[in-house]
């Protein structure tokens, strides 16, 4: 039996041991169980043993040809979670496991084919009260089950980045096609990638998936929802709320800088600049050669003497540019050793081409270091400015421009007093901002609110013998 006052949350991922968007629906997934709620994270690659966490049954659905292939897939994906997904190997054993989806791809669709959507409640222990999904777009999950499984339960849709309003990529730069339509794509290379220009077919698919569902849509920044308004998801919302992201902030909180780096076997009286996303070098929506090109501008300036950049989030050759070191550190799954190198780094730089509302710059504000980071996205709406506001928490500056962010990490490695105060403004504006409780609390309140909103009115008798 359900006890009173708790939910039956299913959640959906596309994995549960990653960053961005999969980070976000494990660290909800833990708290939701954590207050008793009936929890379960359904995912397309499960990479835990959490017995909490059940894979979506696309192996089990298919023929016996295509589970052989499935199972190759995700036993490669456990062995390495942080590459496999991105290499030619990982591509080409999904194209055995679905010959289907490689005739789309070929057509330049959007591959759909992954029947365990259209099964996800048949093999959940209880139906759900609601389901909440989050990036679908991981090769696990057949958008065309939305409408069925929106009439099952309510299903709140939190979109992480702009996919599901285009007709293939995850952010459109400076392209406006999405608004009316797609079609004629000026550059298909943008993830996920199409080998040929059917983006109208894919965004009238998407369309017509959407007007057929009944959604209650979640960002976590204001900047994605206003073009959430304006796209042709619409027609399928019932409701809509800005949730921003949160991060835990018993791991990610201000602390020694000298313990930190010692513990993480860096230099004590180094200059040190950090750097977080997954692939850093080739992740296309950061902008590594504008950072690497302030890099090489700092380097000539006396600041750079025995300036270190921590690259985390890839495996990769130590560069020296100048007096300037950059040194690369794998991705790391424990956020205690995350956390660790926020509190050991001097400023955080976050340069980036697009970006919705990046959990890095919520993890280094909390354990206050001072952030610099390109203008783009919902990033505004998580730092303060300096010189455009009360309590600046760091530098915004405008994308793709190496010269700008190289004046604003000499402007702080030189103006220790100046990163004290950001450090301070950045920490208690985290906490008051940013803090997983408050998104975890903003999400069930919610939750409650649409299932009061669906529950039956009792009648003047059920009132009297209630």
């Amino acid at each position: 039996m359900q006890p009173a006052g708790t939910m039956r949350i299913l959640q959906i991922s596309g994995a549960d041991l990653g960053g961005g968007a999969e980070r976000v629906a494990w660290e909800l997934q833990r708290a939701y169980r954590a207050r008793g709620h009936d929890a379960r994270l359904a995912v397309g690659h499960k990479l835990t043993a959490d017995p909490h966490v059940l894979p979506l049954p696309n192996a089990a659905t298919r023929n016996p040809w295509s589970r052989l292939w499935w199972s190759l897939h995700a036993y490669l994906a456990r062995r390495d979670p942080a590459r496999y997904p991105r290499t030619r190997l990982s591509r080409a054993v999904r194209a055995l496991a679905a010959p289907a989806g490689v005739l789309d791809y070929l057509r330049g669709v959007e591959n759909f084919h992954f029947p365990g959507a259209w099964h996800l409640l048949e093999s959940q222990p209880h139906p759900p009260d609601l389901i909440h999904a989050h990036n679908l777009h991981h090769n696990y999950f057949d958008l065309r089950a939305l409408p069925y499984l929106s009439r099952q339960a309510p299903l709140v849709l939190t979109l992480h980045d702009a996919w599901l309003l285009s007709g293939h990529c995850a952010h459109s730069l400076g392209c406006e096609r999405w608004r009316s339509g797609c079609g004629s794509c000026p550059d298909l290379s943008l993830y996920p990638a199409v080998r040929r220009d059917a983006t109208a077919f894919n965004w009238q698919r998407k369309q017509a998936i959407y007007h057929a569902s009944r959604l209650y849509v979640a960002t976590p920044s204001r900047w994605l929802m206003d073009k959430v308004e304006q796209s042709m998801l619409r027609s399928g919302i019932v409701q809509a709320r800005v949730v921003p992201n949160g991060v835990d902030l018993a791991i990610f909180q201000p602390g020694d800088r000298a313990q930190a780096r010692r513990d993480l076997g860096l230099p004590d009286a180094a200059r040190l600049v950090l750097f977080a996303a997954n692939g850093i070098r080739a992740n296309p929506w950061k902008d590594f050669a504008a950072l690497r090109a302030a890099i090489a501008c700092v380097a000539d300036q006396p600041v750079g003497a025995d300036l270190h950049f921590i690259a985390l989030g890839e495996d990769a050759p130590p560069e020296q540019i100048g007096a300037a070191r950059i040194r690369f550190i794998p991705f790391q799954a424990d956020p205690t050793i995350v956390a660790a190198y926020y509190r050991a780094a001097d400023l955080y730089i976050h340069a980036a081409r697009a970006d919705t509302f990046p959990n890095t710059v919520l993890e280094a504000l909390a354990c206050g270091t001072p952030v610099v980071a390109t203008a783009v996205g919902g990033i505004p709406e998580q730092v303060i400015p300096l010189d455009h506001a009360a309590d600046p928490t760091g530098i915004l500056v405008p994308p793709g421009d190496a010269t700008a962010i190289a004046a604003a990490i000499e402007r702080l490695l030189t103006d220790a007093p100046l990163r004290a105060i950001l450090a301070h403004n950045a920490a208690t504006d985290a906490a008051r901002r940013f803090g997983l409780e408050r998104q975890v609390e903003t999400y069930l309140a919610w939750y409650r609110e649409i299932l009061d909103a669906r529950a039956p009115v009792p009648t003047a008798a059920e009132r009297r013998h209630a």
